[in-house]
């Protein structure tokens, strides 16, 4: 069991990593691509769509927890610009799969392309032991974030 000391400690690190980590969102925010008018949440759809391939409505809107009428607005949004498009499920008729399309890959790429030369800018300033940091906390971090 941890002593007083140690969860106060943990309290400190958890705010400190709190306040570092929603920064650190807001400014990657504010350097999304200048073309990219979509919502963020619209934006995460696609992220999801790309890195984990093709998608029920009811997985993506568990995966960004929200209920699934609201990831259908999302959906018809993102089809309606080309973005994704509806297929019919393989195996059952009650569900369409969304797909990203071309158009919506090169939208996450343009997006992710500006993000991460401005974070490379931000990388280049720090000391190689700084950067160990950073490699060695990445992971930890992305542990945390997929944590229930």
């Amino acid at each position: 069991m941890p002593t007083r000391e140690q969860l106060r400690t943990n309290v400190g690190l958890a705010t400190e990593l709190r306040f570092s980590v929603m920064r650190l969102r807001r400014r990657l925010v504010r350097e999304r691509h200048p073309d990219n008018d979509l919502s963020l949440p619209s934006m995460a759809v696609l992220w999801a769509l790309h890195r984990l391939g093709d998608l029920t409505i009811g997985a993506l809107a568990s995966r960004e927890q929200v209920r699934p009428p609201s990831m259908t607005r999302t959906v018809n949004c993102l089809a309606d610009a080309g973005l994704v498009e509806r297929q019919p499920h393989p195996t059952d008729g009650r569900q369409v799969v969304v797909r990203l399309t071309e158009e919506g890959r090169a939208v996450v790429h343009a997006d992710a392309t500006r993000r991460d030369r401005w974070l490379s800018r931000r990388l280049e300033e720090l000391t190689p032991a700084e950067r160990d940091v950073l490699r060695q906390a990445a992971p930890i971090l992305q542990r945390i974030a997929a944590a229930d």
